[in-house]
């Protein structure tokens, strides 16, 4: 991901998220060297991962499909692709958070090996306050 590529990660961003991040945010990432990665098909980006490694652990920050492109196994791909960067990087794990609420992606980090480690009460802003998150942890050997 590059700068130029923010108006088409904001797209993406608001039309999945009811609180997304902001333009400020991805940018300063960037500047941050964090890793940040595309899914690209057809010079269209369908989905996108923002990760930052820290000494021995990597903390996946955001990870986003674009809504036309789900169910086509886009996240598992990143997630996989992320696990291999962590691998190559001698990192012993990958940390994120997910809302109690997303069936969905609970599933998958399940079916990828993710472990549940925590919870984070009224981590994320919701419409009626606040929600709970799942930390999840994958341990790499």
């Amino acid at each position: 991901m590059q700068i130029y590529d923010l108006a088409e990660v904001m797209e993406i961003e608001n039309q999945s998220y009811e609180f997304p991040w902001t333009e400020g945010i991805f940018s300063d990432c960037l500047e941050n060297h964090y890793l940040a990665m595309l899914y690209v098909q057809d010079k269209r980006i369908l989905a996108y991962t923002v990760s930052q490694f820290i000494v021995d652990e990597c903390h996946l920050l955001n990870l986003c499909v674009r809504q036309e492109a789900r169910g086509q196994g886009l996240a598992k791909k990143m997630v996989r692709y992320l696990m291999n960067q962590a691998r190559q990087r001698d990192m012993g794990s990958i940390f994120l958070e997910v809302r109690v609420s997303n069936d969905v992606a609970i599933h998958l980090y399940d079916k990828l090996g993710f472990n549940e480690i925590g919870l984070r009460r009224g981590y994320y802003p919701d419409k009626s306050g606040r929600e709970d998150a799942l930390v999840l942890a994958y341990e790499i050997f």
